[in-house]
């Protein structure tokens, strides 16, 4: 799934392209994806319309569009948003394609077709659980160590379900808790609630450091994601655990290993990242 580093790439590749567009119109190829308001509604609100911004909230790509609508896109498993020139031929798996005033379009597609698209009102925000829910992310200022400090007191479950809690820090997933984890030499499976000051402080560091990354690369690919323009991101050259189960640790030389957690995969170092017994 992209995560904060992939959907801030995505951002930053469309908006030199879609700013100042207008929107001539909408073929929506999969309905069920929109989610807010009905089909016809969100094809009648949207068309015409002139692109003002492009912005970012944890994973929700959000566009700004004049008279104060907002397309809010979500791109769970397999979702891309891509601007295609006139020339380029259909896509596979193309779901939504929005008709640009030069004769360009912008697409999403969708292999898995988890992802989740929705029209509303600048202000509305609270009409999106996910999105009106979601704590500070990392390298806003919102998100500093005293935040993380309050947030992790008296919590019982593990700090890796902790950091994938939107709630709690927003645009996080399994790769870069991995790597923050790693790079903080904290086990995935320690108690949130037990960790100490200088723990909480490397963890902060540690995050801010792999997502700032994770942007600078244009994010990770493994399978399906591509940034704005299709390109690939680059960031998996240099992971240090995650998805390396098996693999030497890259500072110890260590086997990594893999266990489950909440149901999702987990990748440590035992050397560099030691379990605390209580």
């Amino acid at each position: 799934m992209p995560e904060m580093p992939e959907v801030e790439s995505v951002r930053w590749t469309l908006a030199p392209k879609l700013v100042g567009r207008r929107i001539e119109g909408v073929e929506i190829l999969l309905p069920r994806l929109i989610k807010l308001p009905s089909v016809r509604q969100y094809q009648k609100d949207v068309t015409g319309k002139r692109i003002e911004s492009i912005g970012r909230r944890g994973k929700y790509l959000l566009v700004y569009l004049e008279d104060n609508w907002l397309m809010v896109f979500h791109l769970r498993m397999t979702g891309s948003l891509c601007y295609m020139a006139k020339e380029k031929e259909k896509g596979a798996h193309e779901r939504v394609i929005y008709a640009l005033d030069n004769g360009d379009r912008l697409v999403f597609s969708d292999l898995r077709t988890f992802g989740t698209l929705y029209l509303i009102k600048k202000g509305e925000e609270e009409r999106i659980a996910g999105l009106f829910a979601l704590g500070a992310e990392p390298l806003s200022e919102e998100f500093t160590v005293s935040y993380l400090k309050k947030r992790l007191v008296g919590r019982r479950g593990k700090i890796k379900t902790f950091l994938l809690d939107q709630r709690q820090v927003a645009g996080l997933g399994n790769i870069y808790v991995d790597e923050a984890l790693f790079l903080s030499g904290i086990n995935p499976l320690r108690r949130a609630g037990d960790l100490s000051e200088d723990e909480i402080t490397r963890l902060h560091a540690a995050i801010e450091k792999v997502i700032a990354a994770g942007i600078a690369d244009g994010g990770t690919t493994f399978r399906d994601y591509v940034d704005g323009e299709g390109k690939k991101g680059h960031h998996q050259e240099k992971l240090f655990v995650y998805s390396r189960a098996g693999e030497k640790c890259r500072l110890c030389g260590e086997k990594i290993v893999k266990v489950k957690i909440a149901g999702r995969g987990s990748c440590y170092c035992p050397h560099c990242q030691k379990e605390k017994k209580a």
